[in-house]
């Protein structure tokens, strides 16, 4: 059995390594020789304590991923998010490989949003906005920015050291970061991202301009919501979900293109 440690993952992933595996990934799962199963959210008798196990299946792979976010873990000097993947022996189903993956599935699930954005995005998008200041929010922004020749990164979340320290993060990197205003953010950008749990919307329909690439991967769960409804009817979205042929799937990823019916 094979055992690899948070440290050691951490140490083999990189942006161009996990954006191969996402679109490798994509491609399979709408193949006849994969499937994905919906997944399972659970929580602890913590409230703040959650807990997802996704399942999927290939004609080389078996596996199990849970993902954990245990709200108190900073106070232990711990990330609040956590990913352990499980992978069975293909002959015997007995455990073959365990890997400790946290910092890769923010990676992958930042390469699978850059993977619908390299197919999707207009090619001389330069403006990013960026909703949340969270854990993920940085890796989504890295990842985009290999894809695409951004040049500007609207961070929109409220005022923090965390926001303050993703701008400056980000301007580490090469590129022009600043904090912004939801409406000014969305009217500007070429990208729109979207990395929060919220509930309800974080933006006016009304702000997207025509051609804008939106990634809204915090709507992970039911509940969550950060886009608003009338953008759906307004404007021309291309999703990308891959499901196996009459299988059941599941996908926390969305992406779309956006086009004003007018503009179309």
């Amino acid at each position: 059995m094979v055992y690899i440690s948070e440290e050691e993952s951490a140490a083999l992933v990189t942006h161009e390594l996990a954006f191969e595996a996402a679109r490798q990934a994509l491609v399979a799962s709408a193949s006849r020789q994969s499937w994905v199963f919906p997944a399972v959210l659970g929580r602890t008798h913590e409230a703040t304590n959650t807990f997802s196990i996704k399942s999927g299946s290939s004609d080389d792979l078996t596996g199990v991923k849970i993902g954990s976010f245990w709200s108190s873990n900073p106070a232990r000097g711990l990330p609040r998010h956590n990913s352990t993947i499980v992978l069975l022996d293909q002959h015997t189903g007995r455990l073959g490989a365990v890997v400790e993956a946290g910092k890769v599935n923010a990676y992958r699930t930042a390469a699978a949003d850059a993977v619908a954005a390299d197919l999707l995005a207009r090619k001389q998008a330069k403006v990013l906005a960026t909703f949340g200041a969270g854990n993920q929010a940085g890796f989504e922004v890295m990842a985009l920015a290999r894809v695409r020749p951004i040049e500007t990164v609207l961070v929109v979340a409220r005022p923090s050291s965390r926001r303050d320290a993703l701008v400056d993060q980000i301007g580490e990197r090469g590129l022009d970061a600043r904090a912004a205003v939801p409406e000014d953010a969305v009217r500007a950008a070429d990208i729109v991202v979207t990395a929060t749990p919220s509930r309800e919307p974080l933006f006016d329909a009304a702000w997207v301009g025509p051609g804008t690439h939106i990634v809204s991967m915090g709507s992970d769960a039911p509940g969550k919501r950060e886009l608003p409804s009338e953008l759906f009817p307004r404007h021309v979205c291309f999703v990308i979900c891959f499901p196996s042929p009459s299988r059941s799937a599941s996908s926390n990823t969305c992406a779309t293109r956006s086009t004003p019916a007018g503009l179309r």
